[in-house]
């Protein structure tokens, strides 16, 4: 059974930046891809950015183009989300997820993929 633990949402300006954490329980941590989700207010889940289980390839949607990063640290069962330069379009609640398949180079794309969930961290920006 794997785990899911977000942190670091909160309010920020326009422009500001915040850190999400995202903590696995469990030793196959290191072996999947992991991804961030958004769900806004009336809105679908979506796809924001994912990582395959090394590292060496992510994947964001064009939104996020050159504001978002995400990184691992597979010693600490860890996923971040960096984000940069926020727009009051960010607004939602933000998941972690986990998934793909096993060592797969490329990053899990799509919200089928994913077999693990957390519970999810809310991030506001105000204008």
């Amino acid at each position: 059974q794997v785990q899911l633990v977000e942190s670091g949402g909160g309010l920020v300006q326009a422009g500001g930046s915040l850190r999400l954490s995202c903590v696995a329980s469990g030793r196959i941590f290191s072996r999947y891809g992991m991804g961030w989700f958004r769900q806004a207010p009336g809105k679908e889940r979506e796809f924001v950015i994912s990582i395959n289980w090394s590292g060496a390839s992510t994947y964001y949607t064009d939104s996020v183009k050159g504001r978002f990063t995400i990184s691992r640290d597979n010693a600490k069962n860890t996923v971040y989300l960096q984000m940069n330069n926020l727009k009051p379009e960010d607004t939602a609640v933000y998941y972690c997820a986990g998934g793909g398949r096993m060592w797969s180079t490329e990053p899990p794309k799509h919200r089928y993929e994913y077999d693990y969930w957390g519970q999810g961290t809310q991030v506001t920006v105000s204008s």
